[in-house]
């Protein structure tokens, strides 16, 4: 993919049609009817186990709570949060945010969320790849990273694949089912991503 300087309105509105949508995936703001099914899928041990310190499923009011605060999406705030839908029928498949991000630093973190009966179907490297290029496209950040439990291969698999960096490991910071667990870091910069971009022109 090209990047190329807007030289007319027509530029800019390409720009804009295919910011957060692709001919899969569609990020689009959180809405009131997608808290429950969010909160669902949050609280579900079989995914929780992959995705959260520690399996601990909590009332559903504090968890729709927690995904609102993440997609205000204020102006000015490089902070964002957004509901993955399907490009064909708008279907509710997920949430994505950056979080903990500093315009100084440049920085932010991500977490994804895609819904059990979803996974395996290609959804989640979409929905990452459009919010890597609002992050460093539209926000202008110059770091993403995430973290992974280092038993999640699949999801560690996804991340290195999609040009992210194995930059560290929390050796046994993770304790499940009795015994420790690393957890590793990852990140992705603005050099990597637009040089990634740049390979694929």
């Amino acid at each position: 993919m090209r990047i190329n300087r807007f030289t007319d309105t027509e530029m800019a509105q390409d720009f804009g049609r295919t910011l957060l949508s692709d001919s899969v995936v569609t990020l689009r703001e959180l809405q009131e009817q997608d808290l429950p099914l969010l909160a669902a899928w949050w609280n579900d041990p079989e995914w929780a186990v992959v995705q959260q310190r520690t399996v601990k499923p909590r009332p559903e009011r504090p968890v729709t709570e927690m995904f609102a605060d993440w997609s205000v999406n204020r102006p000015g705030d490089a902070n964002c949060g957004f509901s993955i839908v399907t490009a064909q029928n708008s279907q509710l498949i997920g949430h994505v945010t950056l979080y903990g991000a500093s315009f100084m630093h440049r920085a932010a973190e991500c977490s994804i969320l895609i819904g059990p009966e979803f996974t395996g179907r290609g959804y989640g490297p979409k929905a990452l790849a459009l919010i890597l290029g609002y992050g460093f496209r539209e926000l202008g950040l110059h770091r993403v990273g995430v973290k992974v439990h280092a038993y999640n291969r699949r999801a560690v698999r996804a991340y290195l694949k999609a040009g992210f960096v194995h930059e560290g490991t929390e050796r046994e910071s993770i304790f499940r089912n009795g015994r420790f667990y690393d957890m590793l870091s990852l990140s992705m910069l603005s050099s990597d991503y637009f040089a990634g971009l740049a390979q694929t022109e």
